[in-house]
């Protein structure tokens, strides 16, 4: 493989769900798609959010042409602030998406350097040599697409997040038509969202819900409570439309479902009949039967306005008994016990819980294809090779498993975040990898970067917890000016002698050591932290954080 082939390099999001992020290069020229973010596991403590490591393009900003979006949800829009700070190039996604995109920039300061730049589905734009082709896809967001890449060695799709739903409520149903004429055409490399590989079947169309939740309108008798992601435009709509069926009037709290469907209503997705929403204040002015919430906070987030009202904490929205809560989402995995705490909050103030557990009938459905929609777009497609994206190894492996049972690829092959794929218009072979990873990002700035040795800190300070050994030294002696203090937190003994012990240690290790070693204070520090914790592993089979600090006086 040599210069005249084309380059994919997964930067993030292949290998675990979020962080998406790929460079496609040929030659002196890189485009990007997608920039998202992935929130943190629980053993990431005190990390707020992470964000791929983009080292390669840094080494080759003079090449990076642009990042191309291919929707609005975090996953995929959540780490350009930290990605534009470092590398300011043109940004292109639909209407909808830069409407998120600026709020995000807005809140970092970064929007006024910022070049974003709209495209339409159906309209190409080239930068460098790649001709670009958006293609409208259906998803739980509004205004998605895939991409159809026209590079010098073949076409290349990218998918994004997808689903095949021909019936969308906004009346832009998934385009089948371009994707058959690209088949036709002829595509060397597909790239497909793997999120559902292993749910069999179809995934239902946003309307499927309608039914079911038509039917709670109809039978709640006191408040309803309808919490949805706020991202989720589609339902949002729906809801008021059954509100508005009902008779009921619609309050929206929470600043995420504020913003949301403020930005669906100027951009003409959302249009509520005149007088359906109403100020939060004026919920309790209306009788319970005639109301119905919009309220944020469906994976249980601690201060999010459901949280604070399952717990009678907030201002307007006051859940009382006989009230219906809907959760019409799904559970993240690693948020279970969050929304059941919310859940069982509101169980205590005598609510209706209706949520996503198998047994409430439709009221939520995926933004992502199962497995006959991914086998019917391989099919439309037919690509001469096949290469999953987005999702954790166990769905990369499985969704390769599909396009080999398909037939058509010539060759599908599994890379994760890192690898090189070089491709010509007739071969395709991983050939290295590039530097890739995590940035862990503290308190929602761009710049708090956590280090992997400050993860281990607070790791080791949570499990095993803290030993300070606070040493007085007088200055004009270099003696001890009095007994050690010793101070613990979340590491428990005891015994008195262990502490009594402990202090005498320090003592020790003072008298022995050279009068040359007491002019060093950094050395005697790590003498009497290497002393401290021979000491207290061997008395008590516990390894806190060690930290002697001296004061001169």
């Amino acid at each position: 493989m040599g210069n005249e082939t084309l380059k994919v390099i997964p930067l993030g999001g292949l290998g675990e769900f979020g962080m998406n992020c790929m460079a496609i290069q040929w030659k002196d020229d890189i485009i990007v798609i997608d920039a998202g973010l992935m929130f943190p596991e629980d053993d990431l403590l005190g990390v707020d959010i992470v964000v791929p490591d983009i080292t390669y393009l840094l080494e080759n900003r003079d090449k990076v042409r642009g990042i191309i979006l291919t929707h609005g949800h975090e996953d995929h829009i959540g780490g350009l602030p930290r990605i534009l700070s470092q590398l300011n190039v043109p940004v292109y996604g639909t209407e909808f998406t830069l409407t998120y995109v600026e709020g995000k920039l807005e809140e970092h300061k970064l929007l006024d350097d910022a070049d974003l730049i709209e495209m339409l589905p159906g309209e190409n734009f080239v930068l460098g040599p790649f001709k670009i082709s958006p293609i409208r896809v259906t998803h739980s967001l509004v205004d998605c697409v895939a991409l159809a890449i026209r590079t010098p060695v073949g076409t290349i799709v990218h998918t994004g997040d997808f689903k095949i739903d021909l019936s969308s409520p906004d009346g832009k149903p998934f385009d089948l038509h371009s994707f058959a004429e690209l088949g036709k055409e002829g595509v060397l490399l597909l790239l497909q969202d793997s999120t559902n590989c292993d749910r069999p079947g179809y995934t239902p169309g946003e309307l499927a819900v309608k039914p079911r939740l038509d039917e709670i309108f109809a039978r709640t008798e006191k408040r309803l409570f309808f919490s949805c992601f706020s991202s989720s435009i589609h339902r949002i709509k729906l809801a008021m439309e059954l509100a508005h069926k009902h008779n009921r009037k619609v309050a929206l709290i929470g600043r995420s479902m504020d913003n949301s469907t403020e930005i669906a209503m100027d951009l003409g997705y959302i249009d509520p009949p005149q007088g359906l929403l109403i100020h939060s204040g004026q919920i309790k002015d209306l009788p319970p039967e005639q109301v119905c919430v919009l309220i944020s906070g469906t994976q249980g987030e601690p201060m999010s306005a459901l949280s604070r009202a399952a717990v009678d904490n907030h201002k307007h929205a006051r859940i009382e008994p006989g009230d219906t809560v809907i959760f019409s989402s799904r559970v993240i995995p690693g948020n279970e016990k969050p929304i059941y705490n919310v859940i069982d909050h509101l169980y205590r103030r005598k609510a209706k819980v209706i949520h996503d557990d198998g047994k409430s009938g439709l009221i939520h459905v995926s933004g992502h294809a199962s497995q006959e929609e991914l086998r019917l777009m391989i099919n439309l497609l037919r690509p001469k090779f096949f290469v999953p994206v987005h999702g954790d190894y166990r769905h990369l492996t499985q969704h390769v498993e599909i396009a080999v049972g398909t037939g058509i690829p010539e060759k599908a092959m599994l890379i994760e975040d890192g690898e090189v794929l070089e491709l010509t218009g007739t071969s395709i072979e991983k050939t290295g990898k590039v530097a890739s990873g995590r940035i862990l990002i503290d308190s929602g700035s761009t710049a708090d970067v956590v280090e992997d040795i400050i993860i281990r800190d607070r790791r080791h300070l949570s499990e095993a917890g803290l030993v300070m050994a606070i040493i007085t030294i007088d200055k004009m002696t270099g003696k001890q000016a009095g007994p050690p203090e010793i101070v613990t937190r979340g590491f428990a003994v005891n015994e008195e002698g262990i502490m009594s012990d402990a202090r005498n240690i320090i003592g020790r290790t003072l008298e022995e050591s050279s009068a040359e070693e007491k002019r060093d204070w950094i050395l005697i520090k790590e003498k009497i932290r290497a002393d401290l914790k021979r000491y207290i592993q061997k008395n008590t089979q516990r390894r806190p954080m060690i930290m002697p600090v001296i004061l001169e006086i």
